[in-house]
């Protein structure tokens, strides 16, 4: 089992563990009460700061009642840190951005995290046809 070194910049925060049976995502909380206008953009600060294994990067999302109970959008779709923020100062941060008028109270689960190991070296080879199937475009949703 790997240890990760975390340094709080709050009490008042929950420490990190997982939620046994739920899944192997890991729950961020706010920092502080946090209050947002409509359309305002703010960086929410998590209380944490996290020393990653050389190799590994976190994957940070809200978590899916999220909007539903705060009506925040995180900009950037998905947070990626990589381990070389690892530092005393490298707290991590929500950027969010508010579609109504809304106040988070402090310690309020707002996103989540896992940690992946970095994606292998790849080298890209041009070809002018693919053995795959065509499927006729877009994902599985076609055009």
């Amino acid at each position: 089992m790997e240890i990760i070194k975390v340094k709080y910049y709050t009490d008042t925060i929950d420490e990190l563990c997982y939620v046994d049976g739920k899944s192997d995502w890991i729950d961020l909380h706010t920092a502080e009460e946090v209050t947002m206008k409509a359309g305002e953009y703010r960086l929410i600060p998590l209380g944490l700061a996290i020393a990653l294994p050389e190799g590994y990067e976190a994957h940070i999302v809200p978590r899916s009642s999220t909007f539903k109970n705060y009506g925040i959008l995180q900009t950037n779709s998905m947070g990626v840190v990589d381990y070389t923020y690892r530092g005393d100062g490298d707290q991590w941060y929500m950027p969010a951005y508010a579609t109504r008028d809304v106040t988070i109270e402090q310690n309020a689960r707002i996103c989540q995290f896992r940690i992946m190991q970095n994606q292998p070296r790849l080298v890209f080879e041009r070809v002018e046809h693919l053995d795959g199937p065509d499927r006729g475009g877009f994902g599985s949703t076609g055009k």
